[in-house]
């Protein structure tokens, strides 16, 4: 095994598989570094093992970070197209699903086999079931040790994500280096994540388990229209995953269970054309069954003949604006990704690299840079990975 190289690249994942495929491809020598066993492992479980590997609508406006213009400089110059580009060079099948997602018509190994390929290519070495215990700089360029050696390197590139998924092997590593060399890491927090009840709501609302139906979900002035599903612990499905990357403890968030009905209008003209109806059965026409069950459940008249405008007014506030107060998230376990991470005012949004420590690079999910649900999290890493490949 060499012991020195042009790149260590550190973590063999989206980003960094790109990362080093496009370094070598321009002639550096490259070492891809993981703990893992095998390379891209949030890659081969990503869209239910088809992998949503881009959004075609993918821009800016799609991202939370606290500088939100720094992604802009890395998406421009590579887009969900060049990607697609590639992909169609492997000839691999795809499809788009709602919202601009594209998924592999197979199985998502065909992305990760694609990047191994891109980086066999290049000429890069990877590493797996590898441990590195420490990176120093030096005047020459760094030392990185390994639990099998130490190998000396010009260039360092963090790619190893953050701690969303920890039994896939997720850390917090990539902090660690950015702490140690003094870089401020902007506290990270699970996002893409589903929100869990409170013990008051627990209860009453375990007969919902496995429902879904289309919502609007609200955040102050964030809102996400798609479907939402109940679970034993809370509320998950993408209209929730999303917006729980804008909310914090302690807050409310407004869920619309019609979006596309004005329920209060819709019942006074039931009430006047049909007044023997009950207010389960009228609901079922706009809520599957169980929740039209749970909600009529509320209202103690049998009829919508029976029932006021303050009561009609009642039953449609609880279809389209539920105002509840989430206990919490189920935390990075489930977390799809990271929020937070290194500050991207220690960056170059050009080339991903160190203001303060020449030849340190940070790519992909490390960075305070954060997607929304549906192939965004992956041009990211495409993206950024591209930018920090093509300056090293």
């Amino acid at each position: 095994m060499s012991s020195s190289y042009d790149i260590i690249i550190i973590g063999a994942g989206a980003a960094g598989l790109m990362c080093g495929a496009i370094a070598g491809a321009q002639g550096r020598s490259v070492l891809i570094i993981d703990h893992s066993q095998k390379p891209g492992e949030k890659i081969r479980i990503s869209g239910g093992g088809r992998c949503n590997f881009t959004n075609i609508h993918c821009g800016p406006d799609n991202f939370i970070s606290q500088n939100p213009h720094f992604a802009k400089s890395a998406l421009s110059r590579y887009t969900p197209y060049d990607f697609i580009d590639l992909v169609q060079r492997y000839g691999i099948d795809y499809h788009e699903k709602t919202l601009g997602q594209l998924f592999c018509d197979g199985r998502s190994q065909q992305i990760i086999d694609m990047l191994l390929a891109e980086c066999e290519a290049a000429n890069n070495e990877i590493r797996l079931s590898t441990d590195v215990l420490g990176v120093e700089k030096f005047d020459q360029g760094f030392v990185v040790t390994t639990n099998h050696q130490s190998i000396n390197t010009q260039k360092v590139v963090i790619a190893c994500g953050g701690p969303s998924i920890p039994k896939m092997g997720a850390s917090s590593y990539g902090y660690k280096i950015a702490e140690q060399f003094g870089l401020k890491v902007i506290k990270p927090e699970p996002a893409l994540v589903p929100l869990t009840f409170t013990d008051e709501l627990k209860e009453p609302l375990k007969s919902l388990a496995g429902v879904s139906t289309e919502s609007r979900v609200h955040h102050d002035a964030t809102s996400f229209d798609e479907a939402l599903l109940f679970t034993h612990r809370g509320l998950s499905g993408p209209a929730i995953l999303q917006i729980s990357s804008y909310w914090n403890a302690g807050e409310a968030i407004t869920v619309n269970l019609s979006p596309n009905t004005d329920i209060l209008a819709a019942l006074k003209t039931a009430r006047n054309e049909s007044p023997r109806q009950s207010p389960k059965v009228w609901l079922s026409q706009y809520l599957p069954t169980r929740l039209a069950e749970y909600i009529a459940s509320h209202i103690k008249q049998l009829r919508l003949a029976d029932m006021s405008d303050a009561v009609l007014a009642n039953l449609a506030l609880m279809v389209n604006e539920w105002h509840i107060k989430p206990a919490g998230t189920e935390g990075f376990r489930t977390a799809e990704v990271t929020k937070g991470g290194v500050d991207t005012d220690e960056l170059s949004s050009k080339t991903m690299e160190s203001k303060k420590v020449s030849g340190l690079y940070f790519i992909g999910e490390v960075i305070d840079v954060t997607g929304h649900l549906g192939g965004h999290n992956f041009q990211w890493a495409w993206a950024s990975g591209a930018a920090c490949g093509e300056a090293l």
